[in-house]
């Protein structure tokens, strides 16, 4: 059904082709004021499809490669002493926007990755005993390759959390392959995109979407979800109360952009999967188990 951000999604496709369904997860994400990790083989589309949400929300956007040498004032900022003042000047860092790609986040050491845990929670950054406010919105679209490529450093738990989605790209279908292989470049469509939205329009469908009723069986449909991955033997812990909000946010939002004024089952089943698939950790491994999250929807009842 039609709504304020479907030119959104109409030109995130035409970018990233095939993909509909992460798309949509990510402006999902998005509308739920949640954070994005994008973890896929290289050459995917990855960046890609950062680069292009920022460009089509008309939104200030920052690039920042993670590489093992990069340190927390690489991405904060640091203060520098200004003689002729004779006073410190805090010169802020890349994280200081409203888009931040934060691109091979695990290819940074945990002590750089952890830099990033205050300013996804609160919106601000704490250097030298002073407290500095992030633009809003504020979203942090993180790309990573998988666990097992050479000089990758597995993200801790409480960064995980932090991130209310986890999606994955996977190879293009054959049509899509074969439309990029003879069409315009990536890169050169992502140069061309024209804003699809503003700011005003993206506070009010986030407002908009934070409305949608869920009632109270669906609420406890949810809760069982949690309690079901708390008490399984497979996952060395369950989902947080913190998972558990933006699994609410991010089911209304996912009613919100199919035009409807209430959420259904339906909706939990569609986003839980991107939502608890990074965080459901393997007792076994202690790895993420994310088909064993997709799995569990089999195992508790709908109400």
């Amino acid at each position: 059904m039609s709504h304020p951000l479907q030119p959104v999604l109409t030109q995130l496709n035409r970018v990233i082709l095939g993909k509909e369904k992460p798309i949509r997860l990510a402006v999902a994400g998005l509308l739920a004021r949640g954070h994005l990790l994008l973890e896929d083989l290289p050459g995917v589309g990855k960046t890609t499809l950062a680069h292009a949400i920022a460009a089509t929300l008309g939104l200030r956007f920052s690039r920042v490669q993670f590489t093992s040498d990069l340190l927390p004032a690489d991405l904060l900022g640091v203060s520098v002493y200004e003689r002729d003042s004779g006073r410190f000047r805090f010169h802020h860092g890349p994280v200081f926007t409203q888009v931040l790609l934060a691109d091979e986040i695990n290819r940074a050491p945990p002590k750089t990755q952890s830099a990033l845990l205050e300013a996804m929670e609160e919106h601000q950054v704490s250097v030298d005993g002073e407290t500095y406010a992030l633009p809003e919105p504020f979203f942090v679209i993180a790309t990573q390759n998988p666990q097992h490529q050479i000089g990758t450093f597995p993200l801790p738990e409480s960064q995980l959390d932090r991130f209310l989605m986890r999606l994955e790209l996977g190879y293009p279908g054959h049509e899509a392959e074969r439309a990029m292989l003879t069409g315009e470049g990536r890169r050169e469509l992502v140069a061309q995109l024209a804003p699809m939205c503003d700011q005003a329009t993206l506070a009010n469908a986030q407002r908009d979407a934070s409305a949608i009723r869920i009632a109270p069986p669906l609420l406890d449909y949810i809760q069982a979800l949690a309690a079901a991955t708390r008490h399984h033997e497979r996952f060395a812990c369950g989902l947080s109360p913190r998972a558990l909000i933006g699994l609410v946010a991010a089911t209304r939002a996912w009613a919100w952009l199919d035009g409807r004024d209430h959420a259904i089952p339906e909706d939990v089943q569609a986003v839980f999967p991107a939502i608890a698939g990074h965080r459901l950790l393997s007792r076994a491994s202690g790895r993420p188990d994310a088909l064993a999250a997709v799995e569990l929807l089999d195992t508790v009842a709908i109400p």
